[in-house]
């Protein structure tokens, strides 16, 4: 005769079951996303009330047949009851952008850091630019506005998945010294972020709007690559004390960056400077430099829009090391000769917006 016992059944081992249930193509759970609305226990039957907000017919199902699956498996469970109210994105009662910029709530600068094209290096230069700025005691965010290929989770090395408040506030992660928001922390490693125009608009002003910074002397907005919807949505909406535009030294880098200083410039945006991102690679078996990418382009380029140049990263081994690590360079390594680099940038930067 086996015998088995019986966990008395209670709202808090149900919603630990019910973390079990993922959200449909995210890898955050039903509970942590405030679905539930309410458990009712009689003897070992259970009914669970979820609240769903979306334009997806697939999604209530899925949920529904996975919380069942969930509860059910709980030993000597009754009846289990699933009850879904679903509700349609309220698109028309969205709150329209602002007609002119306006400040983001408690954050004293917000600077954009842009390429024109994809693979310069845009993101590690945010990253350690970020983290230079926070050594210098500055309270720092960091928010990855790249929505389809966010990379700020990878890089600081955090699976942690943000909470939200009662109030429906993201409370964004901390680590490093400083707080950050990525869609990376929000998808699996493989799951791509499927959105069109609109709903990328409306993420992009979640991060920015919706996310607890709290008191803030910097936050940086590592935009992706081009002039799209996502840069556009930022220089419209958001009250830029500045762009940083990053390039590596050849002319096909260029001609894109080009591209990103005019887009600024149409809307009024100071351009703080340029970072010349794989300036040169310096053999460390005996020093000899090469210039793999060419040589002098961004400091022409820099020149040529008027604005200076703030910096020339070499390409480091040790750099893309600590980026694979989750560890930023500056971090990891703070006196080695590419984080001394970040940490005269951070200071030009600084020095710049002090000035009346």
């Amino acid at each position: 005769m086996s015998v088995y016992f019986m966990e008395a059944l209670s709202e808090p081992l149900i919603l630990s079951r019910l973390t079990q249930v993922r959200y449909p193509g995210f890898s955050r759970d039903i509970v942590s996303f405030g679905l539930v609305k309410g458990v009712q226990i009689s003897g070992r039957d259970v009914a669970v009330s979820l609240q769903i907000t979306t334009g997806d017919a697939m999604i209530p199902p899925a949920i529904q047949e996975a919380s069942e699956a969930a509860l059910r498996a709980l030993p000597g469970i009754g009846q289990v009851v699933v009850k879904l109210e679903v509700q349609a994105p309220a698109a028309k009662q969205a709150v329209p952008p602002p007609a002119s910029p306006t400040p983001i709530e408690g954050v004293r600068r917000v600077i954009a850091i842009a390429s024109g094209k994809g693979g310069v290096g845009k993101s590690t230069v945010a990253v350690n630019l970020a983290v230079a700025l926070a050594k210098t005691g500055a309270r720092v965010g960091l928010c990855d506005c790249d929505i389809y290929g966010p990379s700020i989770a990878l890089m600081f090395g955090s699976r942690e998945r943000p909470m939200a408040t009662e109030d429906d506030r993201i409370l964004p992660i901390e680590t490093a010294g400083l707080k950050l928001m990525s869609m990376g922390f929000l998808l699996d490693d493989t799951s791509p972020a499927v959105l069109r125009g609109p709903m990328v608009t409306r993420t992009t002003q979640q991060f920015l709007r919706q996310v607890e910074w709290g008191e803030l002397d910097f936050l940086i907005l590592d935009l992706p690559p081009g002039t799209g919807d996502i840069q556009l949505t930022v220089v419209q909406t958001v009250t830029l004390a500045g762009a940083v535009l990053v390039t590596t030294p050849q002319e096909v880098a260029l001609i894109d960056v080009r591209k990103a200083a005019a887009m600024f410039g149409k809307v009024n945006v100071t351009l703080l400077g340029l970072i010349e991102n794989m300036s040169y690679f310096l053999c460390p078996s005996d020093g000899k430099r090469y210039d793999i990418f060419g040589t002098g382009g961004g400091a022409r380029e820099a020149q040529r829009l008027g604005i200076p140049l703030l910096g020339e990263i070499p390409i480091d081994i040790a750099t893309r090391e600590a980026g694979d690590r989750g560890t930023p360079i500056v971090a990891a390594d703070p006196q080695c000769a590419v984080s001394e680099a970040f940490a005269s940038a951070a200071k030009r930067i600084t020095s710049s917006l002090a000035s009346p």
